[in-house]
């Protein structure tokens, strides 16, 4: 586990280097084909009529769900991520504009249905779904775009692996006081320090690296707020997962899950970054 966890960070950290460094539509394309792989993790693990345990139910785990055998409403909700991707390539104007125009078109699309029973379950189920990856994963776009927008993605993307990681290591080599026993019995205070610590550092080290020239007062903020909100994001992901009773959103992504696994945190920090810039530091 830990060797594929090794083995697949030494393979896909260059290509989304290169993506980060070509931007434009290769970079927008890559982003829309992982956040809509994402959705249907997403949708496959928490579907309401297939998924719903009771908080007493003794399973725990379920084998990972199928992504491309779902009903139709998932789908619908994967064009619609791919529908937030593209408009994110113009503006944010644009992105909150289509994200408006999916909730009345999938309102449309379940009236037309006419299954008042589960109406409204899935209506929340599609939203939630583009809320959480859709809407805020599109700020991978947004940031991109800024000027320096490069550089921001590579503080964003990777400050937050680095906390992430360190956090991971810390957390199974020293980690005894859980955090969230309940939600996720893995994470312990000792690793959630070392990410904070981490994530703090790797802030001013990638800026400097990147030559953002930030003033280090301005940066403090973000640095603190980063892997803080990192965290967060990890913990939802595991309480989604834990509510819908699977262990990892997929097998896609070796050693590590599936590409949800991996987004969880940075589809939080990604968007923190983005205001950081135009409201700080713009």
């Amino acid at each position: 586990m830990l060797l594929q966890r090794v083995l697949t960070a030494v393979l896909g950290i260059p290509v989304i280097v290169v993506l980060i460094l070509v931007g434009g539509v290769p970079y927008t394309l890559a982003v829309a084909i992982i956040l809509a792989l994402g959705i249907l993790e997403f949708y496959a693990a928490t579907d309401p009529e297939t998924s719903a345990i009771s908080p007493m139910h003794p399973r725990l785990r379920r084998a990972a769900p199928s992504l491309f055998g779902q009903r139709v409403p998932a789908f619908a909700g994967c064009a619609g991520v791919v529908l937030l991707v593209a408009t994110a390539y113009d503006s944010l104007d644009e992105l909150t504009g289509a994200f408006a125009g999916l909730m009345a078109g999938i309102f449309l699309i379940l009236i037309l249905r006419q299954d008042v029973q589960t109406g409204l379950s899935d209506w929340l189920w599609i939203m939630g779904g583009l809320a959480y990856i859709g809407f805020l994963g599109a700020h991978l776009v947004l940031l991109r775009d800024l000027d320096d927008g490069r550089d921001w993605v590579f503080v964003a993307v990777f400050s937050t692996f680095v906390a992430d990681t360190a956090a991971y290591f810390v957390g199974r080599a020293l980690g005894s006081r859980q955090i969230a026993p309940a939600v996720s019995p893995g994470k312990t205070a000792e690793g959630a320090i070392a990410g904070l610590v981490a994530g703090f550092m790797a802030v001013f080290v990638l800026v400097w690296i990147t030559g953002l020239g930030v003033d280090g007062l301005k940066l403090v903020p973000l640095a603190l707020l980063l892997p803080a909100v990192a965290v967060v994001g990890d913990l939802g992901e595991s309480l989604i997962k834990r509510g819908a009773g699977v262990k990892d959103t997929s097998e896609l992504v070796p050693g590590h899950g599936g590409f949800l696994d991996r987004l969880d945190s940075i589809l939080f920090t990604t968007p923190l970054v983005y205001y950081f810039v135009i409201w700080v530091v713009l």
